[in-house]
């Protein structure tokens, strides 16, 4: 035996040695009575004992542009760092173009851009930004208006010599669901945002030392497969994400952090038995789960005890490890509580199928959701039938800016609108029809949907924008999917191709869509998703062009 295989044994000697110390503590004193605690049990050291996981829920990020396409509402004005930082750039992208007159025009408008990058995400992925006007400035509406491609840096640091993390462009999205009232110079680019790297998670020892990071490196390969693991120094373990974990990204970096380094057959056993006791009757059941999972497959036969518990959470949690493990008995045991109308875990079950039962399994699953008399049962049917690209959902992309989507599964009838991630209206029950008699308008009049008593098709009606004098009329039938798409495709460049429309933005559509269900101008409901979760990033705004 080498040198180095004596020094590798005598270090896993040292954590076998601590995995099985257990005993009593001193009985203490309290109030002159002596107290007797229960045995505290050692089951050995963890990887998240010895290191740090570096990620980040989220990363704030920030950028300056200009949003154009304004009707007039913009401003000339642009402090001058930022304009030296916009007139570099604008040259870089588009070195034809005259960058004095386009920053100066009442058509565009200087916005800070922000937005929070989930740093869990992959390489390409999406997520919502926030355009704001700066202060100041003469701007009176970003309303209409598309951000050019801002280049976004972690906030704080923007104008340094740093990198660009994200790059974010789109049409600005105004919420004027709930009335008109709104600050116009404050929009979202929903799902405007887009990660230019994979972000790599490492673990970072406490005590620097090559032989733990080595004995780290090789227990993680040995359990989630070659390459999973490399030690690239004695402080840093970088970790590449398994296939298996790619939607749960947060939940492999608790198993590492759960996982022992030292394992025999006696312990490993002993490891399970305190485990599965914890997990049946501790608060912290999750905790426990992660822990199970991370030892692998020989906790199933433990945990399959835990499925006929009389408490329902017990039985998720067991159920969610052991089809993380690759048991259809956790599967039937999911299965089972999502389908339950009285469960207060149906949507969590069906998030846990979606993530880690095989394709199939999930999507027959959610089929038979989409039927569920709880709206909020089918939206979480419906989205996870979306990630599987489900045949249940027809979609069409709407002007390259949102997408329609129809669910014919369903009798419930239902509008859904997102005002977060990807735009999309989805019709829950399709086809869903207007009734006749009808009369709609947006709310500064530019748009009319009307259907007198006995026509037999709706007028869409909209004032040229730009040039109020001239106004379009279209006609549609009463199907809905049919009216939205007169309303927002784009107008027909070459006669006999596509759908003619009016090019109505998705801001304004989702409008029309609860005044039409409000008024019973269509019997369904109507739903919008929350707006995007993203605060005042930058207080105070840092210099430019340092």
């Amino acid at each position: 035996m080498n040198i180095w295989q004596r020094k590798t044994v005598r270090v896993i000697s040292i954590l076998l040695i601590g995995s099985f110390i257990a005993g009593c503590e001193e009985p203490s004193s309290t109030s002159g009575k002596t107290k007797e605690l229960a045995p505290k049990i050692d089951l050995g050291t963890t990887i998240g004992s010895l290191a740090e996981v570096f990620l980040f829920d989220t990363i704030p990020v920030e950028g300056y542009n200009l949003v154009g396409g304004l009707n007039g509402t913009g401003s000339a004005e642009c402090p001058p760092q930022i304009r030296t930082y916009l007139e570099k750039y604008i040259m870089r992208k588009l070195p034809t173009q005259d960058v004095e007159k386009v920053i100066s025009s009442r058509n565009t408008a200087v916005v800070v851009v922000q937005g929070l990058m989930p740093s869990a995400v992959s390489k390409n992925q999406y997520f919502d930004v926030r355009v704001a006007a700066l202060p100041g400035t003469q701007t009176r509406s970003l309303e209409g208006g598309w951000l050019y491609g801002a280049e976004l840096k972690v906030a704080g640091n923007f104008g340094i010599a740093t990198k660009v993390v994200a790059m974010a462009e789109g049409p600005v999205f105004i919420d004027t669901i709930n009335g008109s009232a709104t600050n116009k110079n404050v929009g979202y680019i929903l799902a405007g945002g887009r990660v230019l790297d994979e972000y790599k998670i490492s673990l970072a020892l406490r005590q620097p030392d090559y032989k733990i990071a080595s004995i780290i490196r090789n227990r993680l390969n040995e359990r989630f497969g070659d390459n999973v693991a490399r030690a690239v120094s004695p402080s840093q373990i970088e970790l590449r994400v398994p296939a298996k974990y790619r939607e749960q990204k947060r939940r492999f970096i608790s198993i590492v952090k759960a996982t022992y380094l030292a394992q025999t057959q006696a312990i490993t056993k002993k490891r399970i038995s305190t485990l599965v006791r914890k997990l049946a009757a501790s608060k912290d059941k999750e905790q426990s789960e992660i822990a199970l999972e991370a030892i692998g497959n020989k906790s199933i036969g433990k945990l399959k005890a835990l499925l006929n518990s009389s408490n329902e959470e017990v039985r998720l949690r067991a159920a969610e490890c052991m089809l993380n493990l690759g048991s259809d008995r956790g599967l039937k045991t999911l299965r089972k509580i999502a389908m339950d109308k009285g469960s207060a875990y149906r949507i969590e079950a069906l998030k846990i199928i979606a993530a880690a039962a095989n394709r199939n399994d999930a999507a027959a699953i959610s089929r038979r959701l989409l039927r569920d008399e709880d709206f909020d049962i089918r939206l979480a049917a419906y989205e996870t039938l979306r990630k599987l690209d489900d045949i249940a959902i027809a979609q069409k992309l709407i002007a390259g800016n949102f997408y329609l989507e129809q669910i014919a599964q369903t009798n419930r009838k239902a509008i859904f609108v997102s005002r977060s991630g990807q735009p999309r209206i989805v019709l829950f029950g399709a086809p869903i029809y207007c009734k006749d008699n009808i009369f709609v308008q947006s709310a500064d009049g530019n748009i009319t949907i009307n259907a007198p008593a006995g026509q037999k098709y709706v007028s869409i009606i909209r004032k040229h924008p730009k040039r109020p004098n001239v106004t379009v009329q279209l006609r549609s039938s009463f199907e809905l999917g049919d009216i939205i798409q007169t309303l927002c495709e784009e107008p027909l460049k070459k006669t006999g191709q596509g759908h003619l429309g009016l090019n109505v933005s998705y801001a304004d559509m989702i409008t029309l869509l609860k005044q039409m269900s409000d008024k019973g101008a269509v019997q369904a409901e109507f739903r919008a998703g929350p707006l995007p979760k993203i605060g005042l990033i930058i207080k105070k705004r840092p210099p430019i062009g340092r």
